[in-house]
């Protein structure tokens, strides 16, 4: 029998690479997506089961290039992990109008492509899951986040509309907001007085989307929460 197929966007060092790490353990193979391609190169080599695609999914025709190759070659994920971010930061007044623009394909119109182009086959089949991790900045716009915030908050609400299309198909789409630091290299960095429980793990991460993406029917959450203890929120 086949290995069932998921597609992880936004493959990243810490939570990207954690996800495609316990998809695979789950029994999936996994088609990642990233700009960076040497890196996901190296986790090809890694992790059994997992194949490489470099793209920057904020370029629309790239994206669809992509996203044909891997139906044509792997077939139809039923799981799709929306991962990737795009983020510049600073007030209304020092961001470049360009940069919210950017924002805005990566993080929301790559959402429309992504769920448009694999959708159908989950409702065809009457199953599948479609999870988006997102952060705080989906329900509140600081002063810093002029060009950031808006495009997760767009997100959000795409996800909700798209969840209350496809759900009663039989498609599970929910948003992951994650409300911490997530501990990698350059967050150690910037934080380096902060303890361990401060950070959020990506492993753990990882293991509430897994949880979320396969809910029973008849107890499916659209939006999720996950903060370390002593949060602030």
């Amino acid at each position: 029998m086949s290995r069932r197929l998921a597609l992880v966007t936004g493959v990243g060092p810490g939570t990207g690479a954690s996800i495609v790490r316990r998809l695979a353990r789950g029994g999936y193979e996994v088609a990642m997506l990233a700009r960076n391609e040497d890196r996901l190169l190296a986790l090809e080599k890694e992790i059994p089961g997992t194949h490489a695609f470099a793209v920057d999914i904020g370029d629309e025709h790239a994206f669809h290039a992509v996203l044909d190759r891997i139906t044509g070659t792997l077939g139809a994920p039923e799981l799709v992990i929306h991962n990737a971010v795009a983020a510049t930061f600073g007030n209304f007044m020092e961001v470049e109008p360009a940069a919210l623009e950017q924002n805005l394909r990566t993080n929301v119109m790559s959402l429309l492509h992504l769920a448009r182009k694999t959708a159908p086959a989950m409702v065809e089949a009457g199953h599948g899951a479609i999870i988006v991790t997102g952060n705080t900045s989906s329900w509140r716009g600081k002063s810093n986040y002029a060009a950031f915030a808006p495009t997760k908050a767009a997100q959000r609400i795409l996800a909700e509309s798209i969840a209350r299309q496809l759900g009663p198909k039989g498609v599970h789409v929910a948003y992951l907001v994650i409300d911490a630091v997530i501990d990698l290299g350059w967050t150690r960095a910037k934080h380096p007085d902060k303890p361990d429980d401060f950070f959020i793990q990506p492993r753990d991460i990882a293991e509430e989307v897994w949880h979320v993406a396969h809910q029973p029917r008849g107890s499916w959450s659209f939006n999720v929460e996950v903060r370390p203890f002593g949060e602030y929120w």
